[in-house]
């Protein structure tokens, strides 16, 4: 018998966030982040992650991820998705800093 608590899968979050308007996925580069389709160029400090969801798998540690909901300044919103753990974005070396650098501010809405 399975005593874990069953989990809304990754494709339904990222489902739910584009049909929120959250439908671009955050781009970070060694000049900053852009969301897919736009021009515009993001500093840590012009987004704020305003929703975390964190997946794990249960006997696999590689199926652990989360997804940042993400809201520009200027309105623009979008999310970023990455492994978490080991399998990090670890080959993008602007990844770490840039995302600890991004303010947290959690709506329960979202």
């Amino acid at each position: 018998m399975s005593t874990s608590r069953s989990m809304t899968p990754l494709s339904v979050v990222l489902e739910r966030l584009r049909e929120k308007e959250y439908g671009r996925e955050l781009i970070i580069k060694s000049e900053g982040a852009y969301f897919e389709g736009q021009p515009t160029v993001y500093q840590p400090s012009s987004l704020t992650i305003i929703k975390v969801y964190r997946f794990e798998g249960e006997s696999d540690p590689a199926d652990m991820s989360v997804i940042y909901a993400i809201r520009a300044d200027d309105g623009q919103k979008g999310y970023l998705l990455n492994a978490y753990g080991t399998y990090s974005d670890q080959d993008n070396p602007f990844y770490d800093d840039f995302i600890r650098d991004v303010p947290v501010n959690e709506q329960e809405d979202l």
